[in-house]
């Protein structure tokens, strides 16, 4: 027992509550007392008890009814209730479906109720570090996805974690196939509203002729084909997250109407004559700029200031170069576990390209590489014409698109000694100007100066 932990004492008989606490007291608890439901329910948010011992007659009303609040309120909480009655049924109900820990008859041991009093916040603290550890183990499941140890990417994690358990609206913006939707998902998931619905919905994906009513839903009769009451993906989303892909692409007359519903909070379906109250949290992406947008008519600007509380900026591959390795690892042991392909890695000159590509298609486009060239390796090793043919041009094609290094610049050996090699010789070339080595390899200045404490290289030619 830890000395001062919150015990709160409800019974409407003072000399009962009193001495229910002087009992405590002496055991080193931290005691409130209450004599009825109103003023339990006060007493419980001053005071955040950890246990709550509740006599089953109330004068306001019954023990039963506020033990369910106190567990709806905080589902940790412990319960032991007592009672004079002796009621079976009662102490059934109490048990089984107002969720306490034991209930106990009158009169009672005082040591008993002080052994009850300590199982019960042994078992809190279980109960809490439970899920305390599956809440840590699901962040580290869904922050496991996003792959990769650059500054930027660091950051993108850091002001997740940071936002994650708010309501703040959050605009994530990034080129395609840099992973938004798993920043989205990581929002999800570490909010309090993990629990609740998670919609996506992509703007650019939806009909024009369709997306009013997808988002808003319709009453039976609103328009030609509409022979139900269908509820929105707005609706769908209460309670829970609402993810707005590619919001940009949203029509402009349509995002009035979303402007609304994110400030009044409430959906009126198409045809309906009310509105319904809705609550969620919004997150939004593009891969555009939303400043851009802005300004070219895309999106209304006080719209962009409303969904524009917290700004995410996913960096592009190319600027997190330094991640590729651990990527690329990353996705070959998926990609032959999924497809049962025994491959033991990669051919020096395919990892060469690998590395020495610009990716404009981002992490997609390098996932989607490992997989096809895991599913058509012949032989232990993926090959160089294991990959694609946007690959292949980029090596063999001077100038080609896709091409950020020539991969016969690009040295042999394992992922880190090529990366390594890599930088070593492209700080010969520039003759150790670190400014135009990182342009030469594609990466920004400080990303090069972390990869070079990374391997050992010194700031200054030996």
């Amino acid at each position: 027992m830890t000395p001062g932990t919150p015990i709160l004492v409800v019974d409407d008989e003072k000399t009962i509550a009193d001495g229910l606490r002087l009992t405590l007291e002496a055991e080193g608890y931290d005691v409130r007392t209450a004599g009825s439901v109103r003023a339990a329910l006060a007493a419980f948010e001053d005071a955040g008890p950890h246990a709550a011992i509740v006599d089953l007659m109330l004068p306001d009303g019954d023990g039963l009814g506020l033990t369910r609040e106190l567990k709806r309120r905080d589902p940790a909480l412990e319960v032991v209730i007592v009672t004079a009655y002796g009621s079976v049924r009662k102490a059934m109900e109490a048990t089984k479906s107002a969720g306490a820990f034991y209930v106990l008859e009158k009169p009672f041991d005082p040591d008993e109720l002080l052994g009850l009093v300590e199982n019960a916040l042994e078992r809190r603290r279980l109960v809490t570090e439970n899920l305390d550890l599956r809440r840590r183990l699901g962040d580290q499941a869904v922050d496991s996805e996003i792959l990769g140890d650059a500054p930027g990417l660091r950051r993108v994690l850091e002001t997740v974690a940071s936002v994650a358990d708010t309501d703040a609206n959050v605009l994530v913006v990034g080129e395609s196939g840099t992973g938004k939707e798993l920043v989205a998902n990581a929002l999800h998931a570490r909010s309090r509203r993990s629990r609740g619905p998670w919609v996506k919905i992509n703007c650019a994906a939806l009909p024009r002729d369709l997306i009013e009513s997808e988002l808003f839903g319709h009453v039976k009769g609103a328009f030609t084909g509409a022979a139900a009451d269908k509820a929105g993906l707005l609706e769908e989303a209460d309670g829970g997250s609402l993810l707005l892909d590619e919001i940009t692409e949203m029509p402009v007359e349509l995002q009035a109407k979303l402007l609304r519903v994110i400030e009044e909070r409430t959906v009126r379906r198409l045809g309906a004559g009310r509105a319904t109250a809705v609550d969620f949290r919004l997150i939004s992406s593009t891969n555009r700029s939303p400043e851009a947008a802005v300004r070219d008519g895309r999106l209304r600007q006080d719209l962009f200031f409303r969904i524009n509380t917290v700004s995410i900026v996913v960096p592009p591959l190319r600027e997190r170069r330094e991640d590729l390795p651990a990527l690329v690892r990353a996705f070959l042991d998926r990609y032959r576990a999924r497809h049962n392909r025994p491959l033991e890695g990669l051919e020096p000159d395919a990892s060469r390209r690998l590395l020495a590509y610009a990716w404009p298609g981002n992490v997609r486009e390098l996932q989607h590489a490992i997989e096809r060239a895991v599913l058509v390796a012949r032989g232990p090793l993926i090959t160089t014409g294991d990959l694609p043919e946007a690959l292949q041009r980029a090596g063999a094609e001077p100038g080609a698109p896709g091409a950020a290094i020539a991969p016969s610049a690009v040295p042999a050996g394992s992922l880190e000694e090529i990366e390594r090699a890599s930088i070593l010789r492209a700080l010969e070339t520039t003759k150790w100007n670190k400014q135009r080595a990182a342009a030469l390899l594609g990466l920004r200045r400080p990303t090069l100066y972390s990869k070079m404490r990374k391997h050992g290289i010194p700031q200054r030619r030996a």
